[in-house]
């Protein structure tokens, strides 16, 4: 599994995952600015993005994916930090590989199992008739029957690229995606503890980590220190860019 990557930067590294139908771009801009203390590798999990499709998607395989690819790219320790399922990729890499983490970050995400919440997407996407697609508009026409908030669809048609035969296809393998949904719900857990610094950060706004949830971080990751941002929901690296900046930066700089 050779996951597609961009690098930036030079110093200590800092290794990136993004979040459920994402991809490496959507870290770009903020990438370009922790490259100026870090070297930073954003990269695409499998199934998403330009990296590979494979029939399983789960969080084992996805945390060997990134052991590979440290392997490969003679990385033999590194900050990790990851969003929403990118959150959960690192904290099980962290379980099967803690001396691989320097520091482990993890955005709006608690190792805890969730309940699906992603029912209209999948239906909405999976209503998106890609013989029928002429262009990049027909297929928000035909995502808006789904999805009335803009900013969701084009997050989602950043999925959409043209094929060799002048059609459209999705980059995110959506079927694997959607058969291996449950796994991508399923708790965290370690019967050891991960024993390095690590930080959570939750958007105010967001309910995906919840108070109750902290002694369940606390247990999984004991030297854990949880910050929330003002103002920010779940995609807290698109509304408070700056201040997750500065809360990354300094908590990896201590």
């Amino acid at each position: 599994m050779e996951l597609n990557y961009k690098t930036l930067g030079e110093g200590e590294p800092l290794i990136i995952l993004h979040g459920l139908f994402g991809m490496l771009d959507n870290w770009q801009t903020l990438a370009r600015k922790f490259a100026e203390d870090f070297k930073v590798y954003i990269v695409d999990q499998r199934n998403h993005g330009k990296s590979p499709h494979d029939p399983v998607i789960d969080y084992s395989s996805m945390a060997e994916d990134l052991f590979d690819f440290m392997l490969d790219h003679d990385i033999p320790q590194a900050n990790i930090m990851g969003h929403s399922m990118g959150g959960k990729t690192v904290m099980q890499f962290a379980h099967m590989y803690p001396e691989r983490v320097r520091r482990l970050i993890v955005v709006d995400m608690a190792p805890k199992a969730y309940e699906s919440g992603h029912r209209l997407i999948f239906e909405a996407l999976y209503n998106v008739d890609l013989n029928l697609v002429e262009s990049r508009d027909d297929a928000e026409d035909m995502l808006r029957q789904g999805i009335e908030d803009g900013g969701i669809r084009l997050f989602l048609l950043k999925n959409l690229k043209r094929n060799k035969d002048g059609g459209y296809e999705w980059k995110m393998n959506l079927h694997a995606i959607f058969r291996h949904y449950p796994d991508i719900l399923s708790a965290i857990h370690s019967e050891t503890p991960f024993a390095s610094p690590s930080l959570f950060i939750r958007g105010d706004r967001s309910h995906y980590i919840e108070n109750a949830d902290f002694d369940l971080i606390q247990e999984e990751f004991p030297l854990a220190e949880i910050a929330t941002v003002e103002g920010a929901g779940h995609w807290v690296h698109a509304e408070a860019p700056d201040e997750l900046l500065k809360l990354v930066t300094n908590f990896l700089k201590k």
